[in-house]
């Protein structure tokens, strides 16, 4: 599988530390720079790599907007501009210069995340076939799933339970909810079969079964714990 870049371009280490490690915990690369010179050159070293770049605006030595314009004469690469400033005509100016996204500060990591995934999956198609959480990945072409590079055996309904719990990970899901999108609307059976399945895919995932938690008069949530 293709290994997917991203460049984290801010002159704030705290910022991009914490963007880093929101994207290497879903499988991205990550390249930095604290700079717009220093943005210049690592793009310029890993232009055949890099698929995305988040780029701050007000930086030191070149702003993001003199960043973004030397860029685009030689690329089409994705790139998100970040900024404290949230003007409409900041936001219009960055369009014109050929910018993707557009988000100010302050953000929710997650939710940066979550544009980053759907410009790439726009731009570039599914390019994470495969995708790990936690040491549990999942492969949605072959349908297949590993927990610390071993196959383990999952019957049709307790994979696409565990993938509907993947795929709306850190979310609180209701019973309901679950049968609904997983069993569908037209299943009229007890939901406590949600349970004894679960019960079932904790004890096939080992160790990594304790990232599914019970919710006391909800139903479950998928979250990754002691990632380090």
């Amino acid at each position: 599988m293709e290994e997917t870049y991203i460049l984290v371009v801010d002159d704030e280490s705290r910022m991009r530390k914490l963007l880093k490690d929101f994207l290497i915990a879903k499988g991205y690369k990550i390249l930095e720079a604290e700079d717009g010179e220093k943005a210049i050159e690592v793009f310029e070293e890993n232009r055949n790599k890099i698929k995305l770049i988040l780029l701050d605006v007000m930086m030191p030595k070149l702003d993001g907007w003199s960043v973004l314009r030397k860029i685009r004469q030689e690329s089409n690469v994705p790139v998100i501009m970040l900024t404290a400033r949230g003007e409409e005509q900041d936001e219009l100016f960055g369009f014109e210069l050929g910018v993707d996204e557009y988000i100010s500060k302050p953000f929710s990591p997650k939710i940066l995340v979550a544009r980053v995934e759907a410009i790439l999956k726009r731009v570039y198609g599914d390019i994470k076939e495969v995708k790990d959480y936690g040491g549990i990945t999942i492969d949605q072409e072959g349908r297949t799933v590993k927990v610390d590079g071993k196959p383990i055996d999952l019957s049709l309904r307790e994979y696409e339970l565990l993938k509907y719990l993947l795929d709306n990970e850190n979310i609180a899901l209701s019973r309901d909810k679950i049968l609904n999108n997983v069993w569908n609307y037209d299943y009229y059976g007890d939901s406590r079969t949600i349970d004894s399945h679960i019960k079932k895919i904790r004890h096939k995932l080992g160790k990594k079964g304790k990232y599914i938690e019970t919710i006391r008069g909800i139903g479950y949530k998928f979250e990754i714990k002691n990632k380090q």
